[in-house]
């Protein structure tokens, strides 16, 4: 049993640890202006419908 208690605590600390490194990173980032979630912009292009010399592109599966 004790064993399994000291894998538990190391684990929890491991899950800390890392915890405390991507919310570092995540500060980090919002700091320089980036953005870490959700979706990124294309740029100035307009949104529509895909060129159709586009669904060529991949063979299909079977």
């Amino acid at each position: 049993m004790y064993a399994y208690e000291m894998h538990r605590v190391h684990h929890a600390e491991l899950v800390r640890e890392a915890a405390a490194r991507r919310l570092a990173h995540e500060a980090g980032a919002a700091r320089r202006g980036r953005r870490l979630f959700g979706r990124r912009s294309g740029g100035p292009r307009p949104a529509g419908r895909v060129s159709d010399g586009d669904r060529d592109r991949f063979a299909r599966a079977a």
